[in-house]
């Protein structure tokens, strides 16, 4: 595996648990403590990896892109909705949670390299990776907002439908993987032109 792929595959896997550490921090602070008691509020990366959605698949993407377009997912931090203070709007800020974690990663980042010559920060090897957080960050954020179980746009727009809904819901849910497939070979199309805008916003610069 070479480097740069090596180093992608780092910053997407903790760009990951951050976002699932997010969700868990959010749930606790609507009164759930479901992921502090399974561990899950940390940083390393053991208790968090999924073998399939945070190594092979994020490489078999990379490889199959030239190294240009990868995306994946942890394990989800478990929480119990129902002990939530506000079920509603708990479950839509945990489910949102994770999606501003990138998002404000990336905007941390990508003012990093916006405003590069005045922080005296030379443009090179540095410059290209603070534009992979940036860049891996909102796929990851755009990604996660497809209102698609399991994803955490789903989580947002069926608690915001009647409870009608609720029923595709769980059929989608149930098929979720028949989704991912989908999404291996469509996803670029879809995530990369929204992802190349967000990215353009925040660096004032295109894609290295």
């Amino acid at each position: 595996m070479q480097v740069e792929t090596l180093f992608f595959l780092i910053i997407l896997i903790f760009s990951i648990i951050i976002h699932e550490i997010a969700h868990g921090y959010m749930a606790e602070w609507f009164g759930d403590p479901t992921a502090r008691l399974a561990g899950r509020l940390t940083l390393n990366p053991v208790p968090h990896i999924d073998p399939l959605g945070s190594i092979i698949l994020p490489a078999l993407m990379l490889l199959g892109s030239g190294g240009s377009f990868a995306f994946g997912w942890a394990k989800p931090v478990p929480y119990n909705p129902y002990n939530l203070r506000n079920f509603k709007w708990g479950t839509i800020f945990v489910g949102v949670a994770g999606v501003l974690a990138n998002l404000l990663l990336a905007l941390i980042f990508g003012l990093m390299l916006r405003y590069n010559v005045e922080l005296g920060i030379e443009v090179g090897p540095f410059t290209q990776m603070l534009g992979t957080i940036v860049y891996l960050n909102i796929v990851l954020a755009v990604f996660n907002m497809i209102p698609f179980p399991p994803l955490d746009g789903a989580k947002v727009l069926f608690t915001l439908l009647p409870y009608r809904f609720q029923k595709i819901h769980d059929y989608l849910e149930a098929n979720w993987l028949i989704f991912i497939v989908f999404v291996v070979f469509f996803a670029s199309t879809i995530i990369s032109p929204i992802s190349s805008l967000l990215f353009r916003v925040i660096t004032g610069v295109g894609l290295f």
